[in-house]
C-alpha cells in the first residue's frame, strides 16, 4: 500500500507483518452497500462492499481526514460523511460536490489495501504480499463440515497467542473441565521439520484425552499434527482412527498487545453435537486460554535464550521461535 509513512504506526515498520495477509472480517453476511470499521497493525480501516466485491482502505478521507467508515455507499461509490466526497472502487475520488469542476484536477485517491476472500474470511495486506493466503485444504473437501469460530480478543502480542494454539501440552490443565484433568497425561516424542511453506510437526501422541465436545464423551488416544504456514497462522489436525478434526487459526495484530483470533473448524465425522454446540465448546476453550496467555511474562515472545525452561514437548514452540528469528519478525518478539 502506498504512503504508509502518512500514518506510520510502529507495527508498519516490520516488513514481515506489512507484507503478509491478515484477517479483518468474516465475509458471510457482508451485504452489498454495507460499510464497516476495522483495525489492523495500528491502522484504522474502512471495509465496504459494492458489486465489484469487498474493499479495504485506510479509514480517512483525503479532504479533511474524516472517517470514511461513518459514510455510506451510493451508486457503487463510498461517500464521505463530512463533505460528500465520492470514491469509486479503485479509490479514486469521482466527485467533490462543492467544487465538481475541480474533481479531475484534484486527483485525490484513498489509501487502498489489497483484499482476498478465502474460507469465508476477509484477508487484507497493507503492503506488497510476499505470498498468497495460507492454504487450508479441508475447506474445499466435501467430506468435511466447516464451522467458523471467533473472533476471540486477547490483550496480548500475536506471537504469544499463536504459540498457545500450537501447545498441546496445556490442554488437560487449562481445559481440565473439558478434558478430564491431567490424570495419567503424557505426550509422546516428536520432531519438527522446516518446509518451503513453514513448519510441520510429526504426529504427537497424547494419551487419555477426554473427548468431550467435538466427538462426544470418552477416553481415547489421539494424535495431533501441526502446520505453521505464516508467522501468525497455523493449523492443527487431531486424528483418532479415520476421524479427522482440523482447525485453522490466524491471529490478527490489531494494535500493540491486542490481538484477534479467527478460526475455522473442519471435521469429517458425525460429531454428536450441533454446530452451535460445537461453537459454544470452542468459545469455552478460548475463554479459558485468554487469562493464561494474557498473564505470560515477558509479554514479548523471547526468540533467544531466556529465563524459560523448554522441555522436549516444547519442540514445536522452540522451532517456531527459531523460524521467526530467521524470518526477521520484530513485532511481538524480544
Amino acid at each position: 500500500m502506498r504512503h504508509t509513512q502518512c500514518f506510520g504506526p510502529p507495527m508498519l515498520n516490520d516488513p514481515v507483518l506489512l507484507n503478509d495477509w491478515h484477517v479483518v472480517a468474516r465475509a458471510s453476511g457482508f451485504r452489498s452497500g454495507e460499510v464497516k470499521a476495522a483495525r489492523l497493525l495500528g491502522v484504522d480501516l474502512v471495509l465496504w462492499r459494492n458489486r465489484d466485491g469487498i474493499h479495504a482502505w485506510v479509514d480517512l478521507c483525503r479532504h479533511r481526514g474524516a472517517k470514511l467508515s461513518q459514510g455510506r455507499v451510493r451508486d457503487e461509490c463510498l461517500v464521505c460523511p463530512y463533505h460528500g466526497w465520492c470514491y469509486d472502487g479503485s479509490g479514486a475520488c469521482t466527485l467533490i460536490p462543492a467544487h465538481a469542476e475541480l474533481t479531475a484536477s484534484v486527483a485525490a485517491k484513498a489509501h487502498v489495501a489489497q483484499v482476498r476472500v478465502h474460507y469465508d474470511l476477509v484477508w487484507v495486506c497493507l503492503g506488497a504480499p510476499a505470498r498468497e493466503v495460507p492454504a487450508f485444504p479441508e475447506w474445499d473437501d466435501s467430506a468435511y463440515r466447516k464451522v467458523p469460530a471467533g473472533p476471540y480478543r486477547f490483550r496480548a502480542y500475536a506471537p504469544r497467542v499463536l504459540e498457545d494454539f500450537m501447545d498441546a501440552g496445556h490442554y488437560p490443565f487449562v481445559h481440565a473441565g473439558q478434558m478430564a484433568g491431567s490424570a495419567n497425561f503424557a505426550m509422546g516424542s516428536y520432531e519438527v521439520k522446516a518446509t518451503e511453506a513453514g513448519l510441520e510437526s510429526e504426529e504427537i501422541k497424547v494419551r487419555r484425552i477426554w473427548r468431550d465436545g467435538p466427538g462426544g464423551t470418552g477416553e481415547v488416544d489421539v494424535t495431533y499434527s501441526y502446520r505453521v504456514s505464516r508467522p501468525l497462522t497455523a493449523q492443527y489436525t487431531k486424528s483418532h482412527g479415520n476421524e479427522r478434526f482440523s482447525m485453522l487459526d490466524t491471529v490478527t495484530p490489531v494494535d500493540e498487545a491486542e490481538s484477534l483470533v479467527w478460526s475455522v473448524m473442519a471435521y469429517n465425522y458425525p460429531p454428536g453435537k450441533t454446530d452451535e454446540e460445537l461453537l459454544a465448546y470452542q468459545d469455552t476453550l478460548a475463554a479459558e486460554d485468554v487469562p493464561i496467555v494474557e498473564s505470560q511474562r515477558p509479554q514479548l515472545l523471547p526468540l533467544g535464550p531466556s529465563q524459560e525452561i523448554p522441555m522436549p514437548s516444547d519442540r514445536l514452540s522452540v522451532a517456531y521461535r527459531q523460524w521467526l528469528k530467521k524470518l526477521g519478525l520484530r513485532f511481538g518478539t524480544s
